[in-house]
């Protein structure tokens, strides 16, 4: 654990090591034992210098001509990205996002948890969604108070959202993903991560309208809900 306070792995590296925890998952699941630099940065989409530089910072060099473990990877990467424990997950905002995101398989494979759900429209309030009950917001401090290592979702419209990742904080919340598009301020202590469908869209149309531009390879896409 000592280890893991002293060494800072850079902030790419950790954007890429899903993508890596996703390949060798998947590595696994065939029954593949050992996979080289190059195999896994082309199931990865970075390149092998990449790959084995990002695997340096978590003290791992594989073995020359055989490359790497993938079961001891696997579980490397996995306790780097805090998914050797079960996080808890608190979603506000039940529209149709809200509820993909708490039906969502990859929640349950990935040690995430949907915990505790959230909204503000009266229609909403006692549906139940994937076995568990839509409260009303001014619940969240009582509720998520309750709940250890919590994430919260935000999935409300803009609108809403600062005044939900307020009531989050409030509630002791370290950890908030954003779905709004709306830009959210935070105190220091707490981690904020934002996903704008909107601006991937527009990014998306920018290398369609202008071809002769060749895009950088993405490091960590999104992942399926």
């Amino acid at each position: 654990m000592a280890d893991r306070v002293v060494r800072r792995i850079p902030e790419p590296t950790v954007v890429r090591l899903p993508v890596y925890q996703r390949a060798l998952l998947t590595l696994s699941t065939c029954g593949v034992q050992t996979v080289s630099s190059a195999e896994l940065a082309e199931a990865a989409g970075v390149n092998a210098a990449k790959v084995r530089k990002d695997l340096s910072h978590l003290g791992t060099y594989g073995t020359p001509g055989t490359g790497y473990d993938v079961s001891f990877l696997l579980g490397q990467v996995r306790r780097e990205l805090g998914l050797d424990r079960e996080w808890q997950v608190v979603i506000v905002g039940m529209g149709n996002l809200g509820h993909a995101l708490a039906r969502s398989q990859t929640f349950a494979t990935q040690n995430f948890r949907a915990a505790a759900l959230f909204d503000i429209d009266p229609g909403k309030i006692g549906e139940e969604v994937a076995g568990l009950p839509v409260r009303h917001v001014c619940e969240l401090a009582k509720v998520v108070g309750g709940i250890s290592r919590s994430i919260g979702v935000i999935a409300s419209p803009a609108s809403a959202a600062q005044d939900v990742c307020n009531r989050l904080v409030e509630a002791g919340t370290v950890a908030i993903l954003n779905f709004a598009p709306a830009i959210l301020a935070v105190p220091p202590s707490v981690q904020l991560r934002q996903v704008d469908f909107s601006v991937e869209l527009q990014v998306l149309a920018f290398y369609v309208a202008h071809p002769e531009v060749t895009p950088e390879p993405q490091d960590a896409p999104l992942s399926g809900l």
